[in-house]
Parts: C-alpha cells; sequence; structure tokens
C-alpha cells in the first residue's frame, strides 16, 4: 500500500453527500450545534467535515487552548534534525474560514444532562452533539518519582509543543559520551511519536553530534510494533550505542529521581544526562470530567464513535477505547469522518455511510530508512475489528525504504491538510 497527498484526500470523496432540509430543534433554535473539544487530528478533522459537509445547516465550534498546534506525528523527526519546529506547527484559520468558530480557551466542564460546555474563560455553550478528541493525559505514579512537576527536568515530549523543544534542547546540550535514558510506557499508548522511532531519532543526532553518547531504554513491554525492523536498523545505523532492557531484566521495575537525574532499573542505579520519561497514558482529562471513561479510556460504539455512556456525546482518537486501532493520528483521522458523518445524518438526515477505517504507521530509522505498519478495519457490535494488514519487512532494499519515507511526507502533506483546511 502506498500513500501519497493526493491519494490521502482521495479517501475522504465518500463522505459528501446531500442534505435533507434542516431540522428545527426541540428548544427553537433554527441549527443544531455541535461543539468539539480538541483541535488535533481527530477534533479538527470532525469540526471541518461536519461543517463543510453540512454547508452551513449546523452550527460547528472548536474548542482548542493552544492557537498553534504542534502534531505529534512527525515531532520525533525534529528531534533527529530533519524537520524544523515550525514545520510540525499548524493554525486554525482556514477552518474559521469554512464557517467554524474557532475558540481559544479549556472546556472545564460539561454538563450532560443540561447539554453544556463550560470554558476555563466563564463562558457555558450549549450542544445538541458534543465530540470530545483530547489526546492522552498520564497515570499518576506510573513512574515512581515522576510527576507532570517533574517534566521541565525529565521531559514526556508526548504533547507537541514546548516538551518537544525542551528535549531537543537538553539533547543538544548533552556532555560528550553521555547517556540518554527513556522510560518506555506500557500498551496502550500514543503512537506517533511512538518510543522507538524516537530512540532512532535521538540516535541520529547523536551520532553526528555526540557519537560516544550512549541511549538506554527501560522497557516494561515484552516485546513492542515493528521491533525487529527497528532492531535491524539501530544494528546498522548506530551499532553499539543503543541498549534495551526489557522486563526480563528490571525494564518493568523503574524509579527515576529527577532532582539527581538517575534512573533505577532494579536496583540499578543509572546517572541520566537527559532523561525522557514516558508515563502510562489515559484519556484526556475533559473525558473524565464528561463521566465517559471507565477511568482509563472511553469506550465508544464502533458504528460511529458514540461513548457507550451517552449517545450525543462522541470521543475520537486517543481517548477513546474503540478495539483494534492503535492510537495514531491517522486513526483519529479516519475516526473523525466517521463520526462526523454519522453526525451530520442525526442532525440533518442527510445519508450516512457504513463505518470503515484505515491507519498507517510510518516511522524513519535513518536518513530515507522509513519503515510501516498499517490495517483496515471494519465497524462490528462489539468493537472497531482489523480485517487485514501489512508491515514493512526485514532485509528490504535502500530504494523501498527511501519510497517509505518519501511516503510519509506525502501523508503528512496530506493529513494536515484534511485537518486544518
Amino acid at each position: 500500500m502506498t500513500m501519497d497527498r493526493r491519494a490521502f484526500l482521495g479517501t475522504t470523496a465518500a463522505a459528501s453527500t446531500a442534505l435533507a432540509a434542516p431540522m428545527v430543534l426541540a428548544d427553537g433554535h433554527a441549527k443544531p450545534r455541535v461543539i468539539v473539544v480538541g483541535g488535533g487530528a481527530g477534533g479538527a478533522t470532525a469540526a471541518r467535515y461536519i461543517a463543510k459537509d453540512s454547508k452551513g445547516e449546523i452550527d460547528v465550534t472548536l474548542i482548542e487552548p493552544t492557537r498553534t498546534y504542534f502534531t505529534c506525528f512527525f515531532s520525533n523527526l525534529y528531534l533527529g534534525g530533519f524537520k524544523e519546529i515550525d514545520d510540525i506547527g499548524h493554525t486554525y484559520g482556514g477552518l474559521a474560514a469554512i464557517g467554524v468558530n474557532v475558540v481559544h480557551d479549556w472546556a472545564v466542564g460539561v454538563d450532560r444532562d443540561a447539554k453544556t460546555v463550560s470554558l476555563a474563560g466563564g463562558d457555558v455553550l450549549s450542544y445538541d452533539k458534543l465530540v470530545l478528541s483530547p489526546g492522552i493525559d498520564f497515570v499518576d505514579d506510573s513512574v515512581p518519582g515522576w510527576s507532570v512537576a517533574a517534566q521541565n527536568a525529565m521531559p514526556h515530549a508526548y504533547k507537541g509543543g514546548s516538551q518537544t523543544e525542551l528535549l531537543k534542547a537538553q539533547l543538544a546540550a548533552m556532555p560528550e559520551g553521555g547517556t540518554f535514558a527513556m522510560v518506555a510506557p506500557p500498551n496502550p499508548y500514543r503512537c506517533p511519536p511512538g518510543p522507538y522511532e524516537r530512540v532512532s531519532m535521538v540516535a541520529h543526532f547523536l551520532k553526528a553530534n555526540n557519537p560516544t553518547a550512549k541511549i538506554i531504554i527501560a522497557d516494561p513491554k515484552p516485546k513492542f510494533s515493528k521491533q525487529g525492523l527497528f532492531e535491524e536498523g539501530w544494528n546498522n545505523h548506530y551499532g553499539g550505542m543503543i541498549e534495551r532492557i526489557g522486563p526480563d531484566f528490571g525494564g518493568e521495575n523503574v524509579s527515576v529521581d529527577p532532582a539527581t537525574m538517575t534512573v533505577d532499573i532494579d536496583g540499578e542505579i543509572i546517572n541520566a544526562d537527559v532523561c525522557n520519561v514516558i508515563p502510562a497514558m489515559k484519556a484526556g482529562r475533559i473525558a473524565e470530567i464528561a463521566g465517559v471513561t471507565d477511568g482509563n479510556w472511553a469506550p465508544v460504539n464502533a458504528i460511529d464513535m458514540s461513548t457507550k455512556a451517552d449517545a450525543d456525546v462522541y470521543v475520537l482518537g486517543d481517548a477513546s477505547q474503540q478495539g483494534d486501532m492503535p492510537k495514531s493520528g491517522f486513526s483519529a483521522n479516519s475516526q473523525a469522518k466517521v463520526c462526523a458523518n454519522a453526525i451530520r445524518g442525526a442532525l440533518t438526515g442527510s445519508r450516512v455511510f457504513p463505518a470503515k477505517f484505515s491507519n498507517t504507521c510510518w516511522s524513519l530509522i535513518d536518513t530515507n530508512d522509513g519503515v510501516k505498519v498499517g490495517a483496515t478495519y471494519e465497524a462490528t457490535d462489539e468493537k472497531i475489528t482489523k480485517i487485514d494488514g501489512f508491515v514493512s519487512q526485514t532485509g528490504e532494499s535502500a530504494d523501498v525504504r527511501r519510497a517509505t519515507y518519501e511516503e510519509s511526507e506525502g501523508w503528512y502533506s496530506g493529513i494536515t491538510a484534511d485537518m486544518f483546511g
């Protein structure tokens, strides 16, 4: 399977269809109102498609605190020196231009009975349908010794922007021959920015700028996606630089001390010059506030991404518990189109197409050495179910790997246009 910008955008064509006459809602307002919380791959896409395809028949408000959104996908390439920070930053003018009311504020409350969302600035907005796409937050105490208060000393860089820039600055300031330590997350986790692509990009940077440096990964998982491909690449490009400590050797018994910049791996103390702590994850806080999570993630119905707790509240992307799809930007974008089509149908009477989903995750190991994994999915009564899939193979030619990387560049151009217009 290959993907470029035109092919990616072409997959969206089936979502457009004619509208029925607009509804008049029970409380008297002429247009149905949709609020979308979170302006990433899920939320921005959903807001854009609902506004664009309803042709003004639905009032769409997007609530997003940041004025410039930095994608987590491709943020590892910034760490590796393949991108500048501005290359992964995007603004919301394109959404405003098609009629989305973009509100830069924090959503801090949801009253599902009254169908309202409260903002930090004091406004209270009403909705007929609510879409939550808040991404991830972190599970407290999942890495003993670490908390969000310590994120400047030991950055997670799992939310794009300032954390990504901080980790890059710390890499650049590492002493010659220093140690970069990563505490990898347990499953399930947001990917990208995948931890193993990150290790590859850190290694690429260090090979060029600090070639005697070492990378240590403390990993609670016995295996990980594309493991054979990454290990092949690490041997080919970064021989002797990277050591991964899995659960059999203490990788699941880890604590950190940000004050002393040490990592305790099953009793062995590692002095780190840079420590990237990626804790266990859960749905973004607003999903918990809305009462639609099981404590960590938000269970949803595969057919339309509506929550199990409330048919008028939908959860997209990383925050959802939906079945077989990974927590990726591609997944969130795919889910958003299904959700947008279902919401538009429910509010205007337009045609609703059967739910189908797809995903591809690309990773860069070294210059022009790209690998990928992906699948197609369908909705069942129980979950989003994988139908078939593909993955790069070890031993592929340089031409194939270069083409895979170039394909990822085309996809990035396509998905960001699809998100932001």
